[in-house]
Order: C-alpha cells, then sequence, then structure tokens
C-alpha cells in the first residue's frame, strides 16, 4: 500500500507559492506608484540645514527647476530630445521626451531665500537651511 500525502501540503504549497507572486505583484505596485520618472532622493540632516541629493542623470542646469513651498521641496526636470538622420533617401526622425517630478516633505520649516543647490555629474544636491520661512509663497532656487 502507498504511503498518503498529508492532505493539507499540497494547500501549503499553494499558499505558499501564491504568498511569492503577491509580494513581487506588490514590489511592482511599488515602483510603478513611484513612477518611471521618478528621481531617487535622498534627504539628509546636517544639524543646521538639510541636504538633499537627486539622481537626475542626462539633464541640464537650464532644465531642472526648483521650488520650495512651506515645508515641501519641489524637484522639476523636463527635456526634449530631437535626432534627424538622412541616409540612402531615408529619413529617420526620433523624438523622446523625458520628465522627472518629485515631491519631498521637509520635517522642519526651511529658509528658502538662503537655499543653494549645485548639479555635477547627473546629481543635483540642495542645501537647505533650516529655521521658520519668512513668508508661506514658494521660492524658486537657481541651479549652479
Amino acid at each position: 500500500m502507498m504511503p498518503r500525502t498529508p492532505p493539507f501540503d499540497d494547500f501549503d504549497d499553494l499558499f505558499s507559492r501564491l504568498a511569492t507572486q503577491f509580494e513581487e505583484m506588490s514590489r511592482q505596485f511599488d515602483m510603478t506608484r513611484m513612477g518611471a520618472g521618478a528621481a531617487a532622493v535622498d534627504l539628509r540632516d546636517s544639524g543646521d540645514r538639510f541636504e538633499v541629493s537627486a539622481d537626475l542623470p542626462g539633464y541640464s542646469t537650464e532644465e531642472i527647476d526648483l521650488s520650495v513651498s512651506g515645508r515641501v521641496l519641489t524637484i522639476h526636470a523636463d527635456r526634449t530630445m530631437a535626432e534627424t538622420e538622412e541616409a540612402e533617401g531615408y529619413i529617420r526622425q526620433e523624438r523622446q521626451q523625458a520628465a522627472v517630478e518629485r515631491r519631498v516633505q521637509l520635517p522642519e520649516p526651511v529658509v528658502a531665500d538662503e537655499a543653494s543647490a549645485s548639479y555635477n555629474n547627473g546629481v543635483l544636491t540642495i542645501s537647505l537651511p533650516k529655521e521658520a520661512p519668512s513668508d508661506d509663497g514658494a521660492h524658486h532656487i537657481d541651479v549652479e
């Protein structure tokens, strides 16, 4: 007589496979919700200021727009590239647009007028001195 397998082993295997699939779907959903055009951002508390680093490879400083409104830093970058190639009667045109926007909630108010930013090798670095803001309006930050 053949030994019988416990009746619930098949269910355990099924639930284990479903749990693995749901975990993978959850990771994919999180990446989609963050957006394909979302920039990776690091926020660091340096005592008297916050330092934000954002990966924005391929953009120029003219294509990057930063603003602070209250305790929210907004990073926006937008570029459009066009390429035309002519060879043997073919004309090929390719256009590509890439846009990135991130909003970073700051833990404390900052002095927007004293904020500064630099862009080097695809990494945007923003320095935001801590303090109560002088007004509630948005302040534009120039990228050097």
